[in-house]
């Protein structure tokens, strides 16, 4: 998969604090790098704990202390990370969801 961008990770994990991110963020990157998902399906047989919130896929990080939120595009084999966040800053559903846009159909699609 192409991963669009590393840089929101490597942002994430220089904050204060968060430096015991960059271990798992890193790794989830390497094996993300490698996958070839087809669909949500093939993303749970990787990772088994992967949430599927609207049109965004949530991914637990560090035995769930971290949340990372992604869009995924199968056809094109792209996945853009949208926001790496605390479990508590995710307990906020509605505000990550909406900074997202989970729920906002892609460009040409309707709901």
């Amino acid at each position: 998969m192409w991963i669009i961008s590393h840089k929101r990770l490597k942002d994430f994990w220089e904050q204060p604090g968060h430096a015991n991110a960059q271990k798992p963020l890193e790794e989830w990157y390497d094996i993300t790098d490698e996958s070839t998902w087809k669909n949500f399906s093939d993303v749970r047989g990787t990772f088994a704990k992967a949430s599927l919130v609207g049109d965004c896929v949530v991914f637990n990080i560090l035995s769930n202390h971290y949340r990372l939120v992604t869009r995924i595009r199968y056809r094109s084999h792209k996945v853009y990370i949208l926001k790496v966040m605390t479990h508590e800053e995710y307990d906020d559903q509605d505000k990550w969801q909406d900074d997202c846009g989970c729920h906002v159909p892609p460009p040409g699609q309707s709901e």
